[in-house]
């Protein structure tokens, strides 16, 4: 009878473990569906750049370096590991301050402001700045479930004991990079 009792209980610990693993598994995958979400958007925002710049340039061939500068920061985010959340939000934000730039740069041609195409690409960058902004929220929120699992008892059991390790938030590190590029339209 002692067995049987043993036997049980043995049994509801391994399908106990088997339920925060499969949880654990299920959370793990949101992140890593969250940070595609990102990392999607991000490149739709790299490709759109390209068009941004080549508008204003146009209007603006004196404003050499900051061309010369948003290309290069583009094209090092682009290089940069599909994985590399920190190395990404530093890259990111810092782009985001650029294409700030270039939009109080458009501030002094009248003739740019009015562009079509520059109108254009100002609202689809404000729809891609929302968009991020957005799947910043749920990766973040799907890396603080699967972080409180890893480090709440007794997940954090199944976790250590099948490689479970914490993921970093997709967080800007200056408050300069905290602010969406301003567009006026």
């Amino acid at each position: 009878m002692t067995q049987w009792i043993v036997l049980i209980a043995l049994a509801a610990v391994v399908l106990y473990a088997i339920v925060i693993f499969n949880q654990l598994v299920r959370t793990r995958q949101m992140v890593n569906e969250a940070w595609s979400g990102i990392d999607v958007q991000l490149k739709r925002r790299a490709d759109l750049v390209p068009n941004l710049v080549e508008t204003v340039k146009g209007y603006a061939a004196h404003e050499r370096q900051l061309f010369e500068d948003v290309t290069r920061l583009r094209n090092e985010v682009r290089a940069l590991p599909a994985g590399d959340v920190e190395g990404r939000a530093k890259a990111e934000g810092a782009l985001s301050g650029l294409i700030g730039r270039l939009f109080a740069l458009a501030e002094a041609y009248p003739d740019l402001k009015a562009s079509t195409n520059f109108l254009d690409l100002q609202r689809e960058l404000a729809r891609l700045e929302d968009e991020i902004q957005m799947a910043r929220r749920y990766y973040n929120g799907a890396v603080r479930n699967l972080n409180t699992m890893i480090e709440s008892v007794p997940s954090n059991i199944v976790a250590s004991l099948t490689g479970f390790t914490q993921r970093a938030y997709f967080e800007l590190t200056e408050s300069a990079e905290r602010n969406v590029p301003r567009v006026q339209v």
